[in-house]
């Protein structure tokens, strides 16, 4: 292929190849050519262009094929434009005379039609420049189209309309020969021609004035014949064409008009002619006259959905503005056109052109008109209901009954109520709550005006008016409540009206199935009305003859509607029903009996409705209530089914007796007894199978029905990619509500209410707007068939036989049409019984069964209806995957395989090829493998047969599921199939889309076979990738889109696999421009591939797209039509958002731009902010700028002829895409708004984005960087409109960004204004937003999210201002007083859950606060001690606030409402207390609910208290903590509480309730909550619940009320310590754990004065008894812990299991371990260090609880941990501070030894062996080691010597640990570091003056003569540094007291090695001056030290310097110079020793 690139071709590499491959070659060198002449250099292609034309033209004459000749044609074309035009001519003519040649054989064919497209391409590109020559090329087209076949004529069509769009005007003299010869082919044969018409009149419209004037009227009549018997793409063209040329008529193009004086057409006249294309269809006017007055000939029904497509082209091509002016117009057009006799003859028909009616007004008025429009739309439409309305009463009161057209006026009047009431549904449902100006306005009386109609006559116009007003409830929820409450009273007041009954009914059914699209729901007790009225219903049924039927069905329909409400409401109600369902049928066979006897036919008709009804109820229950469905009540249902099942065959029997009126009530009964039993377990009717499957069998086979009524679920039952088979089924397009009227045997498309009622209460199925059930004979026969596959798998293998051999003799029997029907039905019960199978994982039988079956199958696969073999051939591969043997399978493959080597016919060959095909689909790629090479043979050779393309559609489908379903096993066929795929693209004519799209789908599996294997580099992978690439190149350059959209989705799999070898540059483009398209699934296939590109390349793909734009712009080749601007493709994603409906879409459109974001948002800040906020300010054009506003009209037009008809196919509301007018609407504004919430959390990486002073400068230096704080005033600004806007669901999001932006800025300094936050200026804005959201018709969800937003603001400390802040706060004060209000108030429009979420919501809010202003205050009171900002704030709390608010502010706000604050808190509490029992307690909650929720509501409500107990509960706990636990508002707590709620806890005994037992209640209430809740934290539960409740447990602790009652209660004290551990198991941050400890240090703490309590009791009480310690201590004399009861074990468990997790190496096991690599000691981080400090500390209270003989227990393990600790934590560290856990432990060890246990006798050996152990373990830990050359010597002495001076009895005399301690304190001694030396001195000092002799004795010797020699020594080295200074003071110091310690007569001695050290230290007086300061500092301390030392001991110091007179001197001469310097110097002097001396190092905790 790389050969191919060059820019003339390379002829001999050509020659080359085999001869198969050329094609190939040659197009993948045009397609380079394409790229490259663009491109190129001039120069270089003039030098060329005489080669390249020979070689182009040369390639004309070799028969190219269709997308061959299409580049060839447009690179000659482009060759001329850009070189020179000499030969152009010559060209031409060549040309000319190639289409000239009389050669009619089929090989020259593709040679003329080369020709045909050059002479095409030639004029488009160059048009005028080849001036006059056109005459005579157009003359020659014309004449060559007389004489052409199909596929010329099309060729020919294509060129003239080229020719016509390249000369414009100019040609205007061949404007009449072309549209002379051109009409006649409208009504061609072949469809593809008549689609080529329409695009050249279309074209020639542009510039022939008479096609829209003196020839409108035949233009029109034409455009009806060619759309009778026409295929979707033809009604597609052809509508184009008619309505753009009438709206050409309307308005003129001002260029045309100016030309020729032109009469313009009115609209009543433009309107007239296609109404009769609507009514008449295409017999024309003449003709009409006969037929009309014979009362036949219908519209064909392809005519009349052409014309509507037609109509909704017109009013597109106008556009909006235009409609805005003459909706009425239009409206009252529309709606004539269905009230007209012809348009509805029957009533199918009516309820088609219904549809067709509703699409024009849908597409028009939803897609082209903004939303103050549409709300101006409602009004007319209003407007024209109640005139209709008017008409209607006027007629049905006018009693005298002259008035006989009147009645047919009633009747057409229905359908006009239906369309306009329809379409005002859809209208208010779009706008939600947008729409409340329609509502509200009362000079519109939108709800007068719709439920007048629920008293018309017609049942449709009243079922339409219910419709529309579940509508006006789904969009507006506050409107629903009033409604029901408004349509019960008038069912009241109107009993005796059969059509008020069946209206109002009607309407409350339709609201009640609405509830559960609002999700606040209705008030409950709505629930009992409905019952009522329906029981009232259905009781006075009898009473009145004339009402009976309409009272029967309307009682039963109201229980249907009332099930849809859900267990939680029908689970009151349910006796009632199995009560009403018991009463409806006959208790007994005889009573059945006599029944039959009885009656007349009116009674019959009210019985079986009535009991249709009641099944109706039974099946609602059933599919809304699966959770009542309890064995018992399944039982209970069962009794009135099965006489159901008994009655039916008593049917027949009573409609012989009583007529044929009943049948259709049979047949709802019917309906509805299959309805119910497809839910409900088969299992339960096993009994009655036999009866059941003989009706159904006779249902669907016709037996006792006269019509051919097929089943309309053929169509779901095959496989959704089969459709292309089916031809007439269409895929999804935008039109198909339309185009479903017109499929064949489905009945698809008639749906309508009025069909089966029932429909109104349930939910529209995805997809629909509203929902259209089948008409009853269609919907008894799918029920049928369903419930067929439901039994079929539980019936007997003789059964299905029996019953497989039947359905061979029914389709035997019948004849014709019928027995097609009957096959249908048929194939679809087989399949639908197959599918069963599958699912159930059961198999179809035995031999003969399975005989019997394929036979059947068989027999069909020859059948000459596609739709059947497309049934056959599923469900032959469904019984090859529930039969599932190899041997069963290979026989019918074989079978397929014969048939088709031997079959000539297309038939046969179709159907076995799909049979192959779906073989392959149900079994997969291993058990079909052994066919797989027989089955891709005969295959490959049935696609090249080109006589047949429907057998070439079928084979290459059948290939693409092979190869699909094959997958990797397929490799070895993939290069045939792939060459295959590429000769046949190159040559099948592109009228054959069906071919090209199955084409499409083989090569998207083959690339999906090939897979990540197509990155390879490997020469058979580069050819096989650039074959899948040529292939996608051809199809992106098809005509029909939906071969469009199969090359964009292998592009996807391509881009997927090998994503380098992709061009994004040509495909973004290409992608941009289809979205644009008309098609859906071509729009489908581009975003979908956008979605995916955006996933990995954002970037690209947005720079590509605006490149794209730049492009068009430049280019003045207008055929580009796109709307990209300098938004950008996210602008074009945003416009599309407003005017797509289709769900997938739009998702994908949500996705595609959620990845753009992520990837880009953060460097485009700017540009992604404004594109949000120009969404959501929705003033301006979304998609760009406001287009041709000013004079529409005139250009509108002119731009949309320069539209290029490929990009621009037709279709839906095209033109309103070029220029979008319309404002975004509130789905499109809600998406922006959770857009910019994601932005700001994108920004949340980088710090700088929330920093406005680091944001100055960084955009300082680089004015490119975008920071977010820069744009905050837009954030607010955006998120206030958000929250202020009429659509419920923007505020939502509104609020919810606002939240998110004060919780991301709260902190922020404004760096202008020290000390304030940037926030602040904008308080104004956010209580502005916050304001209406309090006001009281809001819904309570946008009320509970205010709540959340003002809690954070008041909370985030940004306004330090209290009366800044009381404008907030008073809107949450309002707010309580609304929740002090209590249950019950009057006026409550949702469900009482929705006042829970409320009502809470508040309540949480108020305890956010709280907990701050308490956190608030506390830092205030500890203010004195600069406040240490505690590390597990919650709250974004800056220290600012702490700062700024005067000590208590925050508090003085929430201070006043404490009291009541405080009681709805704990009822809250209560009452979440009670609903989180467990199920099987349901019985024990309170009968009517709790505080804030009522029983019917429990479940929803356990939601919402889920969700807001938390704050309250930790706000609670600091209320009772800092109230003493309420002590001061007992006297009126209780009263009020329990006025409030009876019954609540406490119950009428509750007054006399001490004050103990108050407490009791509140410890065990927060308790409960507590351990509950952190027993198993739902892993979805936010963290920062776990940590108000931890943090609540705390603040709880901290009061003494508590600590006793937990103390006194041990075994909850231990269980909260369980629950604790299993927090710390599961739950990781740090936060939580810290949190963790300090609940237990409380706990412990709590058990310890707990215990001093009882000592100081019990010491009074107990005279001698016994120690009074040992009997409460854990461990008593045993010393057993017991598991489970010992809180001392359980607190062990929880602190072992910290450490260890931080500390691994502490753990023994890991030790042993052979993997274990020693660690390091190493610093913990931060908090670790925190955590393990504290539990070390934990751990030394512990002995503290337990008896001597229990500290025995557990002491070993807590002194090893310590020691433990100790040494992992003794690091060194910079600073030399000392690190929290060893200052812990070393604090531990001292608490452990000081104990009092080391008095007690008992254990007295055992202390002193711990003692020794331990200090042995120290002394082994603080071994000088070189794996630790970083350990903390100084902290390990101190440890040492906490042993020896706390635990010297222990120890004395112990020689091996004696020894051990003096090695160490020599070490220390010998230390290298000052530091060390210094602390060694100090820790010998403490030592060396121990009380017992005993122990520093052996110290003392050991170690003094060591300490004088290095004391000595300094006189050699003086020291260097203040540490060196500080080590030798506190050496001297140690000397001095050893001096001081000795006796009288040793002190001589002593001093003699004190004094001359001393004096050594001094300098002479000459070196004073010179000398350093350190050493100054060493001679001015001895000095001191001498002068202080001599008055001392006068004696002997005198002894001592006599004795040496050296000493003497120098000492005299330092006083000297001493006393010489001045004083001032000497006051210094002396302060300067004073500091020195005291130590510089201190322990952070004393120890001693």
């Amino acid at each position: 292929m790389e050969l191919a690139h060059s820019l003339l071709l390379n002829e001999d590499a050509l020659a080359q190849i085999t001869e198969a491959k050329r094609p190939v070659f040659i197009f993948e060198w045009l397609r380079f050519l394409d790229k490259v002449l663009v491109a190129a250099n001039k120069v270089d292609v003039k030098e060329k262009q005489k080669k390249l034309v020979e070689q182009l033209t040369g390639l004309i004459s070799s028969a190219p094929g269709p997308p061959t000749r299409k580049l060839l044609a447009k690179n000659l074309a482009t060759l001329y434009s850009i070189g020179d035009t000499f030969t152009v001519f010559q060209t031409l003519d060549k040309c000319n005379e190639i289409i000239k040649s009389k050669d009619d054989t089929p090989a020259y064919l593709p040679t003329k039609l080369a020709a045909v497209a050059c002479v095409g391409a030639f004029y488009e590109k160059m048009g005028r420049m080849l001036g006059s020559s056109f005459p005579d090329t157009i003359n020659n087209l014309l004449k060559a189209l007389k004489s052409a076949e199909s596929q010329g004529r099309g060729e020919i069509l294509l060129s003239l309309q080229k020719v016509l769009s390249g000369l414009g005007g100019a040609a205007a003299s061949c404007h009449r020969d072309i549209y002379k010869n051109a009409r006649s082919l409208l009504t061609d044969r072949s469809m593809a021609v008549r689609c080529a018409v329409a695009k050249c009149l279309l074209e020639l419209q542009n510039e022939a004035v008479f096609m829209w004037t003196t020839e409108l009227e035949n233009v029109a009549t034409l455009c009806f014949k060619a759309l009778e018997g026409s295929n979707y793409g033809v009604r597609v063209a052809v509508a184009k064409l008619l309505g753009t040329v009438m709206a050409t008529a309307l308005m003129p193009k001002q260029a045309a008009v100016m030309r020729q004086n032109v009469k313009r057409a009115t609209l009543e006249e433009v309107l007239e002619l296609m109404a009769t294309g609507f009514l008449r269809g295409g017999s024309g006017f003449l003709k009409s006259g006969g037929e009309m007055l014979k009362g036949g000939g219908s519209v064909s029904r392809e005519v009349r959905v052409g014309v509507t497509q037609a109509y909704v082209v017109f009013v597109t091509t106008l556009g909006g503005q235009w409609l805005e002016r003459n909706f009425a117009t239009f409206l009252s057009h529309v709606l004539d056109l269905v009230s007209h006799p012809r348009a509805t003859q029957t009533h199918v028909e009516a309820v088609y052109s219904r549809r067709c009616v509703s699409f024009m007004l849908r597409a028009t008025l939803g897609g082209l008109l903004g939303e103050k429009a549409q709300i101006a739309a409602g009004k007319e439409i209003c407007q024209a209901i109640s005139k209709q309305m008017r008409a209607v009463e006027a007629v049905v009161n006018d009693m005298s009954g002259e008035n006989k057209a009147g009645a047919a006026d009633v009747s057409a009047s229905q359908h006009v109520m239906v369309c306009a009431l329809k379409e005002l549904g859809s209208l208010v449902q779009s706008l939600s709550a947008t729409a409340s100006p329609l509502i509200q306005e009362p000079s519109i009386g939108l709800l007068e005006t719709v439920t007048s109609v629920l008293l018309h006559p017609s049942m449709a116009a009243r079922l339409a008016a219910a419709w529309c007003l579940r509508c006006v409830a789904v969009a507006l929820p506050y409107q629903l409540t009033p409604l029901l409450d408004r349509c019960a009273e008038r069912i009241n007041n109107l009993k005796s009206s059969p059509e008020a009954v069946s209206g109002y009914s009607f309407a409350m059914a339709a609201l009640l199935g609405g509830v559960h699209q609002c999700p606040l729901g209705i008030p409950h007790s709505k629930g009992k009305l409905v019952v009522s009225i329906a029981e009232d219903l259905l009781r006075t049924a009898a009473q009145n003859s004339r009402l009976s039927l309409q009272r029967t069905q309307a009682g039963w329909l109201l229980l249907g509607a009332l099930m849809t409400l859900g267990p939680s409401l029908v689970r009151y109600h349910l006796p009632k029903m199995l009560l009403l369902w018991r009463n409806v049928f006959p208790r007994s066979q005889k009573e059945l009996e006599a029944e039959k006897a009885r009656g007349d036919s009116f009674t019959w008709q009210v019985t079986l409705e009535g009991r249709a009804g009641a099944l109706c109820a039974m099946r609602s229950f059933v599919a809304h209530c699966p959770e009542l469905l309890t064995e018992d009540v399944i039982r209970r249902l069962m009794t009135p089914i099965e006489c159901a099942m008994t009655m039916m065959s008593h049917v027949p029997a009573i409609i012989k007796v009583h007529g044929a009126h009943l049948k259709a009530s049979a047949a709802m009964v019917r309906l509805r007894l299959y309805d119910i039993l497809a839910l409900l377990p088969p299992k339960t009717y096993e009994g009655s199978f036999n009866a059941l499957l003989r009706e159904l069998v006779a249902e669907f086979t016709l037996t006792d029905n006269s019509a051919n009524t097929t089943t309309s679920l053929l169509r779901s039952l095959c496989h959704y990619d089969d459709s292309v088979l089916m031809g007439s089924w269409l895929q999804e397009t935008d039109h198909k509500s339309i185009e479903d009227q017109l499929q064949p045997n489905s009945a698809s498309g008639s749906g309508a209410l009025e069909h089966d009622p029932s429909s109104i209460y349930l939910r529209v199925p995805v997809g629909e707007a509203i929902p259209g059930p089948l008409p009853l004979g269609v919907s008894v026969i799918d029920a049928s068939v369903a419930l067929f596959g439901v039994v079929f798998p539980h019936v007997s293998f003789k059964h299905r036989l029996q019953m497989l051999d039947h359905f061979a003799e029914c389709i035997k029997q019948a004849k014709g049409v019928r027995q097609q029907a009957v096959q249908l039905n048929i194939f679809t019960a087989v399949l639908s019984a197959l599918k069963g199978l599958a699912e159930n994982k059961s198999t179809l039988g035995p031999e003969e069964v399975r005989k019997s079956a394929l036979a059947l199958v068989m027999g069909a696969l020859d059948n000459p209806n596609p739709i059947l073999r497309c049934a056959a051939g599923e469900a032959l591969g469904r019984m090859a995957q529930v039969v599932g043997e190899a041997t069963f399978i290979a026989r019918m493959a074989q079978t397929s395989f014969d048939k088709l080597k031997s079959a000539r016919d297309v038939v046969s060959r179709t159907g076995h090829s799909l049979a192959l095909g779906c073989l392959h689909r149900y079994v997969g790629g291993i058990g079909s493998g052994q066919h797989l090479k027989t089955s891709v043979s005969i295959l490959l050779a049935l696609a090249q047969d080109g006589s047949s393309h429907e057998v070439q559609t079928w084979a290459l489908h059948s290939l693409a599921l092979i190869v699909d379903s094959s997958g990797p096993m397929y490799r070895g066929y993939v290069e045939p199939t792939l060459s295959l795929v590429l000769t046949l693209l190159l040559t099948v004519p592109p009228s054959h889309t069906e071919v090209h799209q199955c084409l499409g789908r083989c090569l998207g599996a083959l690339i999906t076979t090939v897979g990540p294997e197509l990155q390879g580099n490997g020469a058979t992978i580069s050819t096989i990738r650039s074959s899948c690439l040529v292939g996608c190149a051809i199809m992106q350059d098809h005509s029909d889109s939906l071969v469009q959209a199969a090359a964009i989705s292998c592009l996807q799999q391509l881009h997927m696999f090998a994503p380098r070898h992709v061009n994004l540059s040509s495909l973004v483009p290409c992608l941009c421009v289809h979205l644009c398209s008309s098609h859906l699934l071509l729009r489908r296939a581009a975003v979908a591939c956008l979605r995916q590109l955006a996933q990995r390349e954002a970037a690209e793909v947005c720079e590509y797209a605006m490149s794209l734009a730049k492009r068009a712009g430049d280019s003045k080749d207008s055929t580009i039509n796109l709307n990209i601007t300098e938004t950008g493709l996210e602008g074009v994603l945003f416009g599309m958002l407003d005017r797509e409906t289709d769900r997938k879409l739009c998702s994908d459109i949500h996705d595609t731009l959620g990845h753009m974001l992520s990837s880009l948002a953060v460097e485009k800040l700017s540009h992604w902010l404004k594109l949000c906020k120009d969404v959501l300010a929705a003033t301006t054009d979304v998609g760009g700028p406001v287009v041709f506003e000013v004079e529409r009209d005139e250009e509108d037009s002119e731009k949309k002829d320069e539209m290029d008809d490929d990009t621009m196919f037709t279709g839906l509301g095209e033109d309103d895409k070029s220029k979008p007018s319309v404002a975004p609407r509130w789905v499109t504004r809600v998406f922006a708004a959770d857009c910019l919430c994601r932005i700001i959390l994108l920004c949340e990486n980088d710090k700088a984005h929330f920093d406005l002073a680091a944001a100055r400068s960084a955009k300082a230096k680089n004015p490119k960087g975008d920071l977010l704080v820069l744009h905050l005033s837009d954030l607010i600004r955006m998120a206030f409109m958000a929250a202020t806007d009429h659509s419920n669901q923007l505020r939502m999001a509104g609020l919810q960004a606002l939240e998110d932006i004060i919780k991301k800025f709260a902190s922020v300094p404004e760096p202008e204004f020290p000390g304030h936050v940037i926030l602040e200026q904008y308080q104004a804005n956010v209580g502005a937003a916050l304001r209406p959201a309090f006001s009281p018709d809001t819904p309570s969800d946008i009320t509970a999210k205010a709540c959340q937003v003002c809690s954070t603001w008041i909370g985030s400390g940004v306004v330090s201002d209290l009366n800044d802040l009381r404008r907030v706060h008073n809107l949450l004060v309002s707010s309580l007083d609304k929740v002090q209000a209590g249950k019950g108030s009057s006026s409550q429009l949702y469900s009482e859950s929705a006042t829970t979420m409320e009502k809470l919501a508040v309540l949480k809010a108020w305890a956010e606060v709280y907990v701050v202003a308490m956190k608030i205050k506390k830092e205030a009171e500890s203010k004195p001690a600069k406040p240490a900002r505690n590390a597990e704030d919650e709250d974004d709390e800056d220290d600012l606030s702490a700062d700024v608010l005067p000590p208590d502010s925050l508090i003085t706000l929430v201070q006043p409402e404490l009291p009541s604050l405080s009681r709805l808190w704990l009822a809250m509490l209560r009452d979440y207390a009670l609903l989180t029992l467990p199920a099987e307690f349901s019985s024990q909650l309170p009968p009517d609910g709790g505080a804030f929720y009522t029983p019917e509501t429990i479940d929803t409500a356990r939601l919402h208290y889920r969700s807001s107990w938390a704050p309250v509960l930790h706000a609670v706990a600091l209320w009772l903590s800092s109230t003493g636990f309420g002590a001061g508002e007992e006297k009126e707590e209780i009263p009020s509480a329990a006025s409030k709620t009876p019954a609540s806890t406490q119950g009428a005994s509750s007054t006399t309730k001490s004050f103990e037992e108050s407490v009791e209640d509140r410890m065990h209430l927060m308790l409960g909550v507590s351990i509950e809740f952190l027993c198993f934290p739902r892993p979805e539960e936010p963290i920062e619940h776990v940590m108000s409740c931890l943090q609540a447990l705390f603040t709880l602790l901290e009061s003494p009320c508590a600590k006793s009652h937990i103390a006194e209660d041990q075994l909850l004290a231990v269980e909260l310590l369980n629950v604790l551990h299993r927090l710390l198991l599961t739950r990781d941050p740090p936060a939580v754990q810290l949190q963790v400890t300090a609940v237990v240090q409380e706990t412990i703490r709590a058990a310890q004065d707990h215990l001093q309590r009882q000592k100081t009791s019990k010491g009074k009480e107990e005279e001698g008894d016994k120690d009074p310690q040992l009997s409460l201590r854990e461990g008593g004399d045993s010393g057993e812990l017991v598991p489970g009861k010992s809180l001392v074990f359980a607190a062990m468990e929880l602190l072992v299991f910290i450490l260890v997790r931080h500390l691994p190496q502490l753990n023994t096991r890991v030790k042993e371990s052979p993997s274990h690599v020693p660690l390091r000691p190493q610093r913990l981080p931060e908090e670790s260090a925190r955590l393990v400090a504290n539990t070390v500390s934990i751990l030394a209270e512990l002995p503290s609880l337990c008896s001597p003989a229990g500290s025995m227990t557990i002491l070993p393990t807590v002194l090893f941990l310590i020691t433990g600790v100790l040494k992992e934590t003794a690091v060194k560290t910079p600073d030399g501070s000392v690190p929290a856990p060893v200052s812990a432990a070393l604090q531990a060890i001292k608490t452990i030894i000081t104990s009092p246990l080391a008095r007690a006798e008992s254990i007295q050996t055992q202390w002193s062996g711990l003692v020794r152990s331990s200090l042995a373990s120290v002394l082994e830990n603080s071994e000088p080691d070189e794996s630790r050359p970083d350990m903390d010597e100084v902290s390990m002495l101190t440890a040492i010597t906490l042993f020896l001076l706390s635990a010297s009895n222990e120890l004395v005399g112990v020689t091996v640990l004696q020894k051990g301690c003096m090695e160490r304190f020599r070490n220390a001694l010998n230390s290298s570091d000052p530091t060390v030396q210094a602390r060694c001195y100090q820790l010998l000092l403490s030592v060396f003056q121990h009380s017992s002799r005993a122990l520093s004795t052996p110290y003392i010797h050991a170690l003094a003569p060591l300490m004088v020699e290095k004391l000595k020594a300094v006189e050699r080295s003086r020291p260097g540094t203040a540490a060196e200074l500080q080590a030798v003071q506190e050496g001297i110091r140690v000397l001095e007291n050893l001096v001081g310690m000795g006796e009288e007569q040793n002190r001589v001695q002593l001093l003699a090695l004190l004094v001359p050290t001393l004096v050594s230290y001094l300098l002479d007086e000459n070196a004073i001056s010179s000398a350093p300061q350190v050493s100054k500092g060493l001679h001015d301390f001895a000095l001191q030290n001498l002068m202080r030392i001599g008055p001392l001991y006068p004696a002997a110091f005198k002894t001592v310097i006599g004795a040496a007179p050296e000493l003497k001197i120098r000492l005299e001469s330092a006083i000297r110079a001493n006393q010489a310097s001045s004083k001032a110097k000497a006051a210094a002097r002396q302060a300067q020793p004073a500091v020195q001396a005291a130590p510089t190092i201190k322990l952070k905790t004393s120890f001693f």
